[in-house]
């Protein structure tokens, strides 16, 4: 009987750098295909949406001071958020009209704008879901995590995407519309989306970002 042929073994990649303190891991299937992101501060590493829970991820954490807080940007980022917090005693942020996706959790839940540090905002976008929210950071000349509110198309531009799934799109072009009169060209040079960061080719953000917001195209 002939031996069965090995199969190649699958080395998980480690996350990369994107800006200073903040790094980007591969797309989890847990959460079809979303990347998520990792920014290391002194007031706490926050962890925007869930990665891959593999052993080079949890390394990587660790290596790094763990998890302060788990942000979520919308639901279906929730992946592995359970063993997230079980591991790394992180609290767990989520706009209110989502935390009951979390039974038996402890989370933190907020209405419109959150809070984190003194360089970090959650701001509520509702659309793609009802939950649906973005984070601020305000270093690097201003970082906006846009989950799947906003996400790049084959060009690289940031844009609105309708999905089948998508909860409310008159909701999703009114989010877009707050975060347009939010920023100025000073407080948003990056835009780091949570999905189809394939269309980056490999930079793992948008540049000039502000223009990119101002004239971000809907995708119907």
């Amino acid at each position: 009987m002939c031996p069965l042929p090995q199969q190649p073994s699958q080395i998980a990649k480690p996350p990369r750098p994107v800006l200073d303190s903040i790094f980007a891991f591969p797309p989890n299937r847990d959460t079809l295909g979303g990347t998520s992101y990792l920014i290391v501060g002194n007031e706490g590493n926050i962890l925007i949406d869930s990665p891959a829970l593999d052993q080079t991820n949890q390394d990587f954490l660790r290596s790094h001071g763990g998890v302060r807080w788990l942000f979520l940007t919308h639901r279906g980022a929730i992946g592995k958020t359970s063993e997230i917090q079980q591991i790394f005693s992180s609290e767990v942020l989520i706009q209110e009209q989502e935390a009951y996706l979390l039974p038996g959790l402890t989370v933190t839940t907020f209405t419109q704008n959150f809070t984190l540090t003194a360089t970090t905002q959650v701001i509520w976008t509702p659309g793609h879901s009802p939950g649906s929210s973005c984070l601020y950071y305000s270093k690097q000349g201003g970082v906006l995590f846009s989950g799947r509110h906003l996400v790049p198309n084959h060009q690289g531009e940031p844009v609105l995407q309708r999905t089948a799934k998508t909860f409310h799109w008159p909701r999703q072009i009114k989010s877009l519309q707050l975060l347009q009169a939010r920023f100025t060209p000073e407080t948003l040079q990056y835009i780091c989306p949570g999905a189809n960061t394939g269309f980056l080719r490999g930079k793992r953000f948008i540049e000039n970002a502000y223009q990119g917001l101002v004239s971000a195209e809907v995708e119907r």
